[in-house]
């Protein structure tokens, strides 16, 4: 496998690490870069490309190291890390960066059950202490005169927006926002399947997937493959045949072919996963909270008040997997009319007729409105979606459903050619709690 270091990538980490180890007199150079961006898209991995390819030595601190049940902790190791990094310097003779990988998942506040600890807190000042004072960083309880090395700082994360604002002000943190380009991610999925040319096709047909999307279509090519050698060893000998015996070396796995045909086959069935677990919301089955909110309304005798009914009589608010397998597109769209090309849908002529839903977007809208949440129907045309900037079609009320259904379909309608998205709504603490896509152009 070749892995494909995007030019955008090390041009942004390169300038950010090469102007700190600079002595540029009366310059503020940021300590700080942090890189934001979706889930999945090879940040830390992109990030860790550049440092081989500079040759620096890299110090990591996870996210999850940020909290203890000690206070003070997580501050103490950020700038031990910190002086272990600029004691590489001077042993190794090598420049050497701290990465600090899901930085808001450690310290930063998504709502308001994220609760707010004294670590956070000194998490955030600790960052803030460092970057105004790079070579003057002491450990609690000690004092050293002599100054260190300044050390460049890279952290990534999904949102930087629940990070403590002073921390990400310009002069402390440099930002640098990364999603792919389209050439980009077809030169990554091209180096993931190497030397079978697919990442453009495979890219195309699966256009909102993120990049660790295609290594676990990889990952699950070579299941067929491991199946063999389990049935050769048997499961009760593999343990001795990969852990055991591995001075002998380990078992010659089968290499798959690698054709379009099983790469969109296996995509599709990923695709089907997400959308499930999108749609499942057993959480308003097992969680106390979920069903006094929608109890208090006092649901009807027919359960609709909790999602579709099964046929032993339980509530259900997810769609079958019938209902994912047969369903994979809006009705009225291309892929309905190329099953009948003679049938004229009078939808096509009255661009404002509600389209129907599909079984698994109506199990999507009723689940939502059913548990007590509002339901918010967004869509954007296709400049607006590339920018992220939607537009409110209009805000159902809990306990809607009918209201709900109408309003979608007269949405999708409106808005053939676009993307329609549902969004989930607590009215109590007024947050988004998640968002699907219904329909894409």
């Amino acid at each position: 496998m070749t892995y494909y270091l995007s030019p955008r990538y090390l041009d942004k980490i390169a300038l950010h690490i090469t102007k700190n180890y600079l002595n540029l007199p009366k310059v503020p150079v940021p300590l700080i870069l942090g890189i934001h961006g979706k889930k999945g898209e090879g940040k830390t991995f992109q990030c860790n490309l550049v440092f081989e390819r500079m040759g620096i030595e890299a110090v990591h601190v996870s996210g999850g190291e940020l909290e203890s049940p000690d206070a003070g902790d997580p501050a103490r190791l950020l700038r031990l890390r910190y002086r272990e990094a600029s004691e590489l310097v001077k042993v190794r003779g090598r420049m050497a960066v701290l990465l600090i990988n899901d930085l808001d998942a450690g310290a930063g506040r998504f709502d308001g059950l994220t609760q707010y600890t004294v670590n956070t807190q000194l998490v955030n000042a600790t960052l803030m202490n460092i970057a105004d004072n790079p070579t003057n960083v002491q450990l609690p309880g000690s004092y050293d005169a002599e100054p260190v090395q300044r050390i460049p700082i890279v952290v990534t994360g999904n949102d930087f927006g629940t990070l403590y604002a002073p921390l990400t002000r310009d002069g402390r943190m440099e930002k640098f926002y990364w999603e792919p380009l389209p050439q980009e991610r077809a030169a990554v999925v091209d180096g993931i399947f190497e030397g079978a040319g697919l990442g453009a096709q495979l890219v195309e047909r699966f256009p909102e997937q993120s990049i660790d999307f295609f290594g676990a279509i990889k990952s699950r090519l070579y299941d067929e493959s491991v199946r063999q050698l389990l049935a050769q060893v048997g499961v009760e000998g593999i343990s001795d045949a990969l852990v055991k015996n591995r001075s002998k070396g380990l078992p010659a796995i089968a290499e798959p072919t690698v054709s379009m045909e099983r790469l969109v086959e296996i995509g599709t069935a990923l695709v089907r996963e997400q959308e499930r677990i999108g749609s499942l919301h057993l959480a308003s089955r097992y969680n106390p909270h979920f069903e006094s909110r929608s109890d208090k309304q006092g649901g009807s005798a027919n359960g609709s008040a909790h999602g579709s009914v099964n046929g032993r009589g339980r509530s259900r608010a997810y769609a079958t997997d019938a209902e994912l397998e047969t369903v994979a597109t809006v009705p009225g769209d291309q892929h309905s009319k190329d099953q009948d090309p003679g049938h004229q849908d009078p939808r096509d002529q009255d661009p404002t007729v509600g389209r129907p839903l599909t079984p698994a977007t109506r199990s999507e809208v009723r689940a939502i409105v059913s548990n007590g949440f509002r339901l918010g129907i967004e869509y954007a045309d296709r400049r607006h979606f590339k920018m992220n900037s939607w537009q409110c079609y209009g805000i159902v009320d809990p306990y809607q459903e009918g209201a709900a259904i109408a309003q979608v379909e007269r949405c999708l309608g409106e808005n053939a050619d676009g993307y329609v998205r549902l969004v989930a709504i607590d009215p109590d603490r007024r947050t988004r709690l998640r968002d699907t896509i219904i329909s894409r152009p």
